[in-house]
């Protein structure tokens, strides 16, 4: 069983990091973009268990000074609107005593010499917290080493503020700037003698300011996302893809569409074929044209003859049927506690349903987009990209040339949930720059974008609950069937690989005494990516949703269930209860230092019981639901409020959420992500779903793919932060698992009528 990628690290490795001074050679290759003066890098590496270094990665952030007292910081992680542009160099100012206002921010292009760059699984601040803080802490003690050396006073009366460095008992004063000169010839110190600042003097982190610096450029639409790129002599190309995935082109008729004025060639891309690699465009026909109108025009006309291949008669409605009957079976164990089997032949109640949800589009507000030169064995591309390293990579391999050849620009994404980790729409922009040798930029409609997602893919579960005659929950089998994401580069992947299983289903932390989890083949016949939490939409929804119909069972309250069925307070490893070489990866972090802990996640619980009035009266067609859970090292308790009109229409007046997320560091976009994140999982729950007939996606547009307006998007949402000096963890991912379970376990305290399969349906 493979690990998902997007957590994987061995469990051998700690990560530590250094800090450097940068050369005259490395400052030169930074391409201008930072200025001169004290010029600091950051090296990731990773060590073994003893401490001991194994491998240098890379210098992963650049901090310059310059002599006019600007804090210039190198973003190399993409921005998509959690924040990170801000939240990473916030950390570094922080620690530094820099004047926010006078710090300068850079995106980085695509380079290994900024370390990991691939913005996905919710990890940037948790990888980077520490490294941030250790950057701005060594640039600290060497401007006020520089300082104590011209006042002729001990180093430790020194400190620093809004960007000059004091000297605490004679209130002397100098600015960052007038101390490069002298600091930047000092030894850099090293990390592990350096202290860091106390929390307490935190100005910026744990704090709920400063803006998003790139708040003002989206406000007064400044900010330059990728369908904003242009470069002179710039062509615009759409292309019509095969609408059926591993299909191909047999035959092109482009009499019509060179007839459009303004179109200038049309190109034949050749495409991967199945299995469908992230890194593959898929075959197509791309209109090559001087504006975006002319280019779509074109391709109206186009009269392609595709062959559709194995894919051709694939019907979703039909694998789900048949995943209904294949759950009844024995399935591959991939967790085991006790016996199962005893527990259903004793107990007194047994609670077993079956849990459908489909497909799922990412449907971000841009969609898709590319700009690509490619000349003289040389590319330069402009994307909204989360993994601008990936990319890089796959144009190199593509086109035949060395990575170093290939320079990779990152824009504003606009929305990313996980699409735009794939290269594939990049690729195709570079294919077509090299074959017509103009600058051309690929954009994709809000058709193709539906038509042609690496989707979410669909689930089938069945659970079977068992409460025995002392009325305890003796008994816990949970079955999955979905489309592996693995299966995108390995077609024989069938089953659920060990990180989408961790989400949401081989992590249940409740201690029931029997436990099984099956997993069962489920073949993939659409490209399969990852959304936005992932598979924890689908396993989370099926068992919360169960625990709270285990508690009705019981004569118990949803929230008292759960905290007695969670058990002793404990840390929660996992690993002696996987069987057939599964292993829990605890998304890509050793579980000693990320442990599950139980009573952290008993305290959410316990808070937003608290912050939203649980068990207070509420009024005719209105009632509170209860889910949590923990994702991406996060613990999350999210209730919802629902109410029901005399014609069933669904409105939510509050969202309660508690979040554990250890360090809070940017209290402002913590919320942001909440707030969106509910909203997010709204329309999953309430609207979204793909449906395939004939190999083809149904549905072209949000007229087909819908999303909640504003009248049903919940109205307010509260977020309660508990306050922690754990290791800070992701907070970009966790509001969706347990908004859905919430709001149907709401809807059933109103109805009486459980919610077994999304979206949510009243009328069935």
């Amino acid at each position: 069983m493979k690990i998902l990628t997007r957590f994987q690290k061995s469990k051998s490795e700690a990560v530590a990091s250094e800090v450097f001074s940068v050369s005259r050679r490395d400052f030169l290759k930074m391409g201008g973009l930072l200025t001169g003066g004290l010029v600091l890098g950051v090296s990731l590496f990773s060590c073994d268990n003893k401490g001991k270094k194994i491998s240098t990665l890379a210098p992963n952030v650049y901090l310059n000074i310059d002599s006019d007292g600007t804090v210039t910081i190198i973003a190399h992680r993409s921005e998509m609107g959690q924040g990170i542009r801000t939240s990473l160099p916030m950390i570094v100012a922080d620690e530094l005593g820099a004047d926010w206002s006078k710090v300068r921010i850079v995106q980085a292009e695509g380079d290994k010499k900024y370390g990991d760059q691939n913005t996905d699984g919710s990890y940037s601040v948790r990888m980077f917290y520490k490294p941030m803080r250790e950057a701005g802490a060594i640039a600290k003690l060497m401007l006020m080493k520089a300082a104590a050396e011209q006042w002729q006073v001990p180093v430790e009366e020194c400190d620093t503020e809004q960007g000059q460095v004091i000297h605490k008992s004679s209130d002397k004063k100098l600015n960052f700037g007038d101390l490069v000169d002298a600091a930047q010839v000092l030894k850099v110190p090293d990390v592990a003698g350096v202290k860091l600042k106390d929390k307490g003097k935190f100005t910026m982190i744990g704090k709920e300011t400063p803006p998003i610096v790139d708040l003002q450029d989206i406000v007064t639409g400044k900010a330059i996302f990728g369908i904003d790129s242009e470069i002179e002599g710039m062509k615009i190309a759409v292309i019509k893809r095969c609408p059926v995935v591993g299909g191909s082109v047999k035959r092109v008729d482009d009499s019509k569409t060179r007839n459009v004025p303004g179109v200038i060639k049309v190109v034949t891309i050749e495409g991967a074929g199945l299995p469908t690699p992230i890194k593959k465009p898929l075959s197509g026909v791309a209109v090559i044209a001087e504006n975006t109108w002319a280019a779509i025009k074109g391709r109206d006309l186009l009269e392609v003859e595709w062959d559709l291949g194995p894919n051709a008669t694939y019907d979703s409605a039909v694998q789900i049927a048949k995943l209904k009957e294949e759950i009844k079976k024995t399935g591959t164990v991939r967790r085991q506690r006790g016996d199962f089997e005893a527990a259903r032949a004793n107990a007194k109640t047994v609670i077993e349903h079956t849990y459908v949800t489909p497909y799922l589009a990412h449907a971000t507000l841009e969609p898709p987009c590319a700009l690509a030169v490619v000349k003289n064995g040389t590319c330069e591309v402009w994307a909204c990209t989360q993994n601008p390293q990936g990319a890089k990579d796959a144009l190199a391999e593509e086109l035949g040339i060395p990575a170093d050849q290939v320079k990779v620009n990152v824009t504003l994404l606009g929305g990313g949930f996980g699409r735009k980790s794939k290269p594939d729409f990049i690729i195709e922009a570079a294919i077509l720059a090299k074959e017509t040798g103009l600058p051309i930029k690929v954009q994709w409609t809000r058709e193709d974008d539906i038509h042609h997602d690496f989707y979410h893919a669909l689930s089938v579960q069945r659970i079977v609950a068992t409460i025995d005659r002392e009325n305890k929950v003796s008994g816990w089998a949970h079955h999955i069937a979905n489309p592996s994401m693995s299966s995108s580069d390995d077609i024989s992947a069938v089953q659920p690989n060990d990180g989408e299983l961790m989400l949401g289903a081989s992590d249940f932390p409740y201690d029931i005494p029997a436990l099984k989890i099956e997993t069962h083949d489920a073949k993939s016949h659409l490209r399969i990516g990852w959304l936005r939490s992932v598979r924890n939409i689908p396993q989370v929804f099926a068992a919360a949703t169960m625990l709270d119909e285990i508690a009705e069972a019981r004569g118990m309250d949803p929230i008292a269930n759960a905290i007695e069925l969670l058990g002793v307070d404990r840390s929660i490893t996992f690993e002696q209860e996987m069987v057939n070489n599964t292993t829990y990866p605890n998304y890509g972090e050793n579980i000693a230092d990320y442990p599950w802990e139980t009573a952290r996640f008993k305290n959410v619980i316990q808070r937003v019981a608290k912050e939203s009035g649980w068990g207070k009266t509420m009024q005719k067609g209105s009632a509170l639901g209860f889910a949590a859970h923990r994702s991406f090292l996060t613990y999350v308790a999210c209730v919802v409020e629902v109410r029901l009109d005399e014609h069933n229409k669904i409105t939510i007046p509050n969202v309660y959420y508690t979040v554990d997320c250890g360090m809070a560091v940017n209290v402002d976009r913590i919320k942001s992500q909440f707030e969106g994140g509910a909203q997010f999982a709204a329309s999953l729950a309430l609207k979204s779903a793909i449906t395939v007939k004939n190999g083809q996606v149904e549905q072209n547009n949000f007229d087909g793919y819908q999303i909640i307006r504003m009248p049903e998007s919940p109205s307010r949402i509260h977020v309660h932060i508990v306050e922690s000096d754990a290791k800070p963890t992701g907070v970009g991912e966790p509001p969706v698992p347990p908004f859905t379970p919430a709001l149907c376990n709401a809807i059933y305290a109103i109805t009486g009528k459980r919610i077994y399969s999304l979206p949510i349906d009243l009328a069935q």
